[in-house]
């Protein structure tokens, strides 16, 4: 026969409790803004692409080598390269986890295309005449795995891929984060570093958060809680440190209200031409 518990385990069982839903909420405190499921409460549920991809110019990715740094799940990555036929596209992200998520992405984005391609070749092999211009053409599916590569990557103190040069670099909704942990010295390093990565000619897309957002993130850590109270380069400065500071010839805003996002996520995005 069961029997109630006494008060001092009931007390144990409380603190276990505790300390148990403690450790839940300090273990889901994401302080580089690596969320597991970022792309779920940014894109409103009945957008089937993401809305940012629409104001993008293909001419900035077709045939290009590109860059997306912190790619998270490799989903808008994964979507550059199969809308705009890039060369070649990197994601880098500095949580290992997502960037396992981002592999798993891109096999099942690589097995949907090779199906795809099944079906337009079963489609042309029994067709009686030769495909109309209108049709679609197995030749133009591309090999999604021979494009798209992720790799885990800190930035700012670290890069593997510094040896490659790119003609377009994307960086959406990171540079909060990367100035919250390292401070305006790392977003300094940060554009510094994407100035030099770019070809001439290339194009950097920079969708940063506004300031409002850093002081809703800042007690994430004790880093970026220390941070946030010496940064002195806001937002609203990038702009003139990327013309006048880190040299691109010329920017402008791509778009200044994004249809198809949660509220608090439709931010600008600027393209900076080197």
């Amino acid at each position: 026969m069961a029997t109630e518990p006494t008060k001092e385990e009931n007390g144990a069982s409380s603190k276990g409790k505790s300390t148990s839903h403690k450790k839940r909420k300090e273990k889901d405190v994401f302080i580089y803004g690596n969320y597991k499921s970022y792309y779920g409460y940014r894109i409103d549920r009945n957008t089937k692409e993401d809305p940012r991809l629409a104001v993008f110019k293909k001419e900035w990715f077709e045939g290009k080598d590109c860059l997306d740094i912190g790619c998270n799940q490799g989903i808008v990555t994964i979507a550059i390269a199969k809308k705009f036929k890039c060369r070649s596209i990197v994601g880098i992200d500095i949580d290992g986890g997502l960037i396992e998520s981002a592999h798993w992405n891109l096999r099942k984005a690589s097995r949907q295309v090779n199906s795809n391609k099944a079906q337009i070749k079963g489609f042309s092999d029994n067709a009686d005449n030769s495909l109309s211009k209108d049709e679609p053409n197995v030749d133009e599916e591309m090999d999604l795995s021979k494009v798209v590569s992720f790799h885990r990557e800190n930035f700012v103190e670290y890069l593997h891929v510094s040896s490659e040069k790119y003609d377009a670099i994307v960086c959406l909704s990171v540079s909060k984060w990367i100035h919250l942990n390292w401070g305006d010295e790392g977003i300094i390093t940060l554009f510094v570093k994407i100035w030099r990565l770019l070809r001439p000619g290339g194009v950097f897309l920079l969708e940063p958060q506004p300031w409002k957002s850093y002081k809703q993130n800042r007690l994430v850590s004790e880093t970026a809680k220390a941070n946030f109270e010496r940064i002195f380069l806001h937002p609203g400065k990038f702009r003139e440190i990327l013309l006048d500071k880190i040299g691109f010839r010329s920017a402008e805003v791509i778009t200044d209200k994004l249809t198809g996002t949660v509220a608090g996520f439709d931010r600008p995005i600027t393209a900076f031409y080197k």
